[in-house]
């Protein structure tokens, strides 16, 4: 009975630490980049990540919080920023957070001075925190742990403010992530593809800040259903559509 009850907790503390988005929005991130690199950055990415592709890295850095070699990345996947307030260093988690990691990683790809497994760790890593940052309620207000501590019934069944904009919103439509990123990259036209590789990390942050008080407005009930989908969707496209053209930016800037 003690075992299980522990199995019960470790699996509602797993479930609740965030994952960014849940893994076909990942996916999406990577396989919307992929149509916008460079043939000689495809390449050149696909002889790094080999066996895997970009799509499918995109989930590496959740998948190894299960090896304690790489503890040292849990707080990598979020950045805390309250309300009315700009990115500060000193009010981060002491060992790290997605901004910075991900600027660190950038540098260190374009020094060209990395091993072949730390290169190919570090590109996951970038398709990761690109897409973790683009999910709005990864850079958090520092008060309900990016909305994993908002309780909500996302249509008919427990879940949590942070869980519904993961993978719930996304698993709602029922679309294998190929299908997703092909629908997406229907409304990249070049302008847009221009203005959002301007774009510098600073701003995403920005962007996603401006965005987090929609993301809250919920019934007081706290039932969500179609009628926030509806409503909130339209985000979530937005966001990983962002996400995709961008990492394909810095990845032609870094192999292309």
């Amino acid at each position: 009975m003690v075992r299980i009850i522990t199995i019960l907790l470790l699996t509602f503390s797993f479930q609740q630490a965030g994952f960014g988005w849940g893994q076909t929005g990942h996916r999406v991130v990577g396989k919307i980049a992929e149509k916008y690199l460079s043939k000689r950055a495809l390449n050149n990415i696909n002889k790094i990540l080999w066996p895997a592709n970009l799509p499918m890295s995109g989930t590496w850095m959740d998948e190894i919080r299960s090896d304690t070699a790489y503890d040292y990345t849990y707080t990598w996947h979020w950045v805390t920023i309250p309300e009315g307030q700009s990115f500060d260093p000193d009010v981060q988690e002491p060992s790290g957070n997605a901004f910075t990691a991900l600027q660190q990683i950038i540098t260190a790809l374009k020094s060209d001075t990395l091993s072949a497994q730390k290169e190919q760790e570090y590109l996951k890593m970038l398709v990761h925190l690109v897409g973790d940052i683009h999910q709005p309620l990864h850079v958090g207000t520092g008060q309900d742990r990016g909305g994993n501590d908002v309780r909500v019934d996302w249509m008919g069944n427990p879940s949590n403010l942070h869980r519904v904009w993961d993978s719930d919103l996304i698993d709602s439509k029922q679309l294998s992530y190929t299908e997703l990123a092909h629908y997406l990259e229907l409304r990249a036209t070049p302008d847009l593809k221009k203005q959002w590789q301007a774009a510098l990390p600073g701003q995403w942050l920005e962007e996603a800040m401006k965005l987090r008080s929609s993301l809250y407005d919920i019934p007081e009930d706290r039932k969500l259903g179609y009628q926030y989908l509806f409503h909130n969707f339209p985000l979530v496209e937005q966001q990983l559509l962002k996400a995709g053209i961008r990492l394909a930016g810095i990845l032609n800037e870094i192999y292309g």
